[in-house]
């Protein structure tokens, strides 16, 4: 575009006209118009950061020569959710997200846009968002924060260390106070949470498939050198308008499956299953190629990368200085499609040749591939008579010794149920926790059962128990679990006819979550089933109306047959 030089139709001139009223000049409609999708606010930790951070993006878009326009849209913090009924709202609002991402984007008919945001639901919704847009789209996470004192097995705490030292109090290992001062102390900063949860995972993940710039997903929210990537990025969407490198350009079927190696070699949160299926869904692809996916690349991409939780030792600033995903991307080497496009408007290879690390390497904490942490990948599909459609685990988080577990159904149609019952000191070794009706449908919203696991921990019975759950879990969950069960309960999936007593098997490295009961007897249990939907209102009734399961990424198919 000739600067200085109007070249617009009357309508255009009647349109600009309106963004006079703000200050600007005809200059400025010379200049790409970047918008910047800030979901800053004062609820989320995780996004406490990006108001300064925008500031530095717009630095970075006038140095370019593109001009800023900022505009906010929600986010919900799923550790302030987590255990209450706000939690019922946090995977829908991933759509809302999404569909303001859009909304705005075209009805102003920007350029190009800067997404930011940090955690869980927050960030696979604008990428939804920007799946479904013809413009440039760039990425940017506020980064994670700083962990707290050592307490209990771990180097450093942080904020799920009080869910595991309440199930201590009540197990009668640590005093009240205790607990209070570890609450005081284990946030030492803002940023997404200091471990590798969804939050951090997903931002991994976005980095993986290129809609970050190199390096972007792991440098802590507190280090300057998160300000300097926010003035690049800022410079990055302006180069991406005029180069015309729109989002589905990046987010290939390829990136895809490079994100998912990546996830496979971190040990990313459980949640990303679903946030990659419903994102593969909006780029136009079909939601059983990318499950199938996951379960091919399990088998071929092992656990190389050891973090919180599945480490004692090492956090998300931990795995930044050892390299964070530009070193992961290097020990996968060949294994990863190198020629896929990514938004710095440079190859993946092009990237990985210019990047520079700035701290020494760990070789404990990232492994090379020929000498894994584990031989799994760090997420696995599981099947069977329990989950025929499919249910998902996380290896890297379960110690070695129950992987493959055998127990008891100990049953719950709800989570606050099962936190009752743990509570009392009901859960023993040797059950299998069988939390259900949380679903897409039953829930409503797939909750997470982040309190009953931590809770199994703090009691001592992290590896003498397991949990299933048509529900989901938080990334920092650790011990046997298996989650997403897809049928769910409230659709009448196997997992509704699960009783008491009960033998249960689940087998990580076989993939196999089997109920050990005969055919005849589940066929007259499904007989006598019965299910009476929850009475809800507003988005939960929508969202309950047309979700799909986990298997499908629980996205919203409202041309349903």
């Amino acid at each position: 575009m000739e600067q200085n030089k109007l070249k617009f139709s009357p309508k255009d001139r009647t349109n600009l006209t309106t963004y006079k009223a703000m200050g600007m000049c005809d200059r400025d409609f010379t200049m790409p118009m970047i918008g910047i999708c800030n979901t800053w606010n004062e609820l989320v930790p995780g996004h406490y950061p990006l108001r300064q951070l925008a500031e530095q993006v717009k630095k970075g878009i006038y140095r370019a020569g593109g001009n800023a326009l900022e505009f906010g849209t929600i986010g919900c913090c799923d550790a302030v959710s987590c255990g209450t009924r706000g939690d019922f709202f946090v995977l829908p609002s991933r759509e809302t997200i999404a569909d303001s991402v859009e909304i705005m984007a075209q009805a102003h008919s920007l350029d190009g846009l800067v997404v930011m945001g940090s955690c869980d639901k927050i960030v696979p919704g604008l990428l939804m968002g920007a799946a479904r847009l013809d413009i440039p789209v760039i990425f940017l996470p506020a980064g994670p924060g700083l962990g707290g004192p050592a307490f209990g097995p771990k180097v450093k705490s942080d904020n799920t260390s009080v869910a595991e030292a309440t199930g201590m109090l009540q197990a009668g290992l640590i005093s009240e106070q205790q607990l209070i001062d570890l609450s005081d102390a284990c946030n030492t900063s803002c940023g997404s949470c200091s471990y590798l949860g969804t939050a951090n995972t997903m931002c991994c993940f976005a980095e993986a498939v290129g809609m970050s710039l190199c390096g972007a997903a792991t440098i802590p929210a507190v280090y300057s050198e998160r300000q300097r990537c926010a003035f690049s990025t800022g410079e990055a969407i302006v180069g991406l308008v005029r180069q015309g490198l729109l989002p589905r350009r990046i987010m290939t079927y390829e990136a895809l499956q490079n994100g998912i190696r990546i996830l496979m070699a971190i040990g990313g949160s459980t949640n990303a299953v679903i946030h990659t299926i419903a994102l593969g869904h909006e780029l136009g692809f079909a939601t059983e190629d990318i499950l199938r996916e996951f379960d091919l690349i399990s088998r071929e991409i092992p656990h190389l990368a050891k973090i919180n939780p599945a480490s004692l030792v090492w956090d998300m600033e931990d795995f930044h200085r050892a390299g964070g995903i530009p070193r992961v991307m290097q020990k996968l080497g060949g294994r990863l499609d190198l020629t896929v496009m990514t938004a710095s408007g440079k190859t993946l290879a092009e990237n990985l040749a210019a990047y520079r690390f700035h701290y020494p390497e760990n070789a404990e904490l990232i492994r090379d591939f020929d000498q894994p942490h584990t031989e799994t990948g760090g997420l696995a599909v599981l099947r069977g008579n329990l989950a025929p459609d499919s249910g998902i685990s996380k290896p890297a988080a379960i110690p070695p010794e129950v992987r493959r577990f055998i127990g008891r159904a100990v049953c719950f149609d709800s989570e606050e149920d099962c936190v009752a019952a743990l509570e009392k000191r009901e859960i023993r070794a040797g059950d299998v926790v069988v939390v259900r009706y949380e679903g897409p449908k039953g829930g409503p919203g797939m909750r997470e059962m982040f309190d009953p696991l931590k809770l199994l921990n703090g009691q001592g019975l992290g590896k003498s128990t397991a949990l299933i759950t048509d529900g989901r879990v938080s990334g920092t969950n650790n011990g046997c679990f298996v989650v997403h069960i897809s049928p769910e309960a409230a659709v009448g999936g196997p997992i509704a006819l699960v009783r008491d007593g009960d033998e249960i098997m689940i087998d990580v490295l076989e993939r196999r979550l089997e109920l050990h009961v005969d055919d005849a007897e589940l066929a007259a249990r499904r007989a006598a089933w019965q299910y009476t939907p929850k009475r809800l209102s507003g988005v939960l009734a929508r969202y309950a109306a047309l979700a799909e399961s986990g298997d499908k990424g629980c996205i919203l198919r409202w041309d349903k047959k």
